[in-house]
């Protein structure tokens, strides 16, 4: 559980929570991480702005990619907790040089975005389901 939100994690990983998030790593060196982070929003989102915040989200997201060192390599509108979401994969480089495979989803409700996380070293595919437990799993609460 977070602020306003819960979701599932693979039984037995590392679970760590903030005023803001909640992040769940796995036992491997290095580890799969899933995550999510609460922010509050500028403007109000209502999903009648879902292609207006879409266009947005796919700038927010290359610059995301660019600042790890990858860039954007697949994109999709998706369904998370009964709402349209943009949904993002990338390869990213840790600052000791460890490429992992990044997939980042931006939830929208009113004032807040909640950004989903999955994060595994190249090749690992999806340790443990963990990320799609955390797309299936996720719900806001408040």
């Amino acid at each position: 559980h977070g602020p306003a939100f819960r979701f599932s994690a693979p039984q037995g990983w590392n679970i760590h929570g903030t005023a803001w998030a909640v992040t769940a790593r796995s036992h491997d060196a290095p580890p799969a991480i899933v995550s999510a982070d609460v922010y509050r929003l500028a403007r109000l989102y209502t999903p009648a702005r879902f292609a207006a915040a879409a266009r947005e989200l796919d700038g927010v997201a290359a610059r995301l990619a660019g600042k790890a060192g990858g860039r954007v390599t697949a994109s999709e509108t998706t369904t998370v907790d009964g709402r349209a979401i943009r949904a993002y994969r990338f390869t990213a480089r840790s600052a000791q040089g460890q490429r992992y495979e990044d997939r980042i989803g931006f939830v929208l409700s009113g004032r807040r975005e909640v950004q989903l996380l999955c994060q595994a070293p190249v090749g690992a595919g999806d340790p443990d389901g963990a990320c799609a437990l955390l797309f299936d799993s996720f719900r806001l609460t408040g």
